[in-house]
C-alpha cells in the first residue's frame, strides 16, 4: 500500500503535560510521538488543522503515512490517537515506524453491504445488528487494507455471520482466530421481527375469553 497522506512535522524536545497544553492552546499544534522500528521514541509536533483535515477520512487510520520530520521522510501509521471529550479536536497521536518486512497489527474498519437486500430483512421482516464495527488484523504494511467488506446479502433470519466466515485481503489474518477456534467472535447477525410473540398471544386471548364466557353461561 502506498501513502496516500503527508504530513509535516517538526521535532520538538519539550515534553511532559504541560508542554502539551502549550501547544495547543498556544500554537495551535498538536503533540504526537513516533515509535518502533528499534528506534528511539520521537517527540513532534504537527499543525492542527492539517491534523482535523486529516482525521475526516477512515482510511487515515489504515493508511501508511508518509511524515516529513524536519525534512526527513518517515513511514508510520497511527497507532493510537486521543481526542478531547467534550471538544471536536485531537489532543494526541502516537505513529509507529513501519518496517516492510515486519507484520503490524491494526484495527481496520468494517463495511457492511447488501442488508437492505437480504432475504432476512427484505422478505422475512427481519433486522441486522452488527456485534462489531472492526476487527484486528495481523499483516505485512503492505498489505494493510483500508477495510473489510461483510456482504450479509445471502443471510435469512436467524443466520449469522463470524470472523471466520470472512473473507481477508491475501497476507491478511484474524488476530482472534491466531489464539483459536474459541475465538471466532460474532460479527453480525439477523434478527428475527420483534412483537410476533405479543401479537400471537393477543389473537389467542380473545378466543379464551369466550370459552370461558359459554362455560359460566352454561352453568347458570
Amino acid at each position: 500500500m502506498s501513502s496516500d497522506f503527508t504530513l509535516v512535522a517538526e521535532a520538538r524536545n519539550d515534553t511532559g503535560k504541560g508542554a502539551s497544553r502549550r501547544l495547543r492552546r498556544l500554537a495551535n499544534l498538536v503533540p504526537a510521538i513516533i515509535y518502533g522500528a528499534d528506534q528511539e521514541p520521537k517527540s513532534v509536533s504537527l499543525k492542527a488543522n492539517e491534523v482535523a483535515k486529516a482525521v475526516q477520512s477512515e482510511s487515515f487510520f489504515t493508511s501508511l503515512v508518509n511524515l516529513e520530520v524536519d525534512g526527513k521522510g518517515e513511514q508510520v501509521v497511527v497507532k493510537d490517537m486521543q481526542r478531547h471529550p467534550a471538544k471536536d479536536y485531537v489532543m494526541h497521536i502516537d505513529f509507529l515506524r513501519i518496517d516492510k518486512k515486519t507484520k503490524i497489527v491494526m484495527h481496520v474498519p468494517l463495511h457492511f453491504i447488501n442488508e437492505d437486500t437480504c432475504p432476512g430483512v427484505k422478505m422475512e421482516g427481519g433486522s441486522v445488528s452488527h456485534a462489531v464495527q472492526d476487527i484486528e488484523i495481523s499483516c505485512l504494511p503492505a498489505d494493510l487494507p483500508e477495510y473489510i467488506e461483510v456482504d450479509l446479502g445471502s443471510l435469512s433470519v436467524g443466520e449469522n455471520i463470524h470472523l471466520s466466515d470472512l473473507t481477508l485481503p491475501k497476507g491478511a489474518e484474524s488476530v482472534a482466530l491466531i489464539h483459536g477456534e474459541d475465538h471466532d467472535l460474532l460479527v453480525a447477525a439477523v434478527n428475527a421481527p420483534r412483537g410476533g410473540g405479543d401479537e400471537e398471544e393477543a389473537a389467542e386471548e380473545p378466543a379464551a375469553e369466550e370459552g370461558s364466557d359459554g362455560e359460566d353461561a352454561g352453568e347458570e
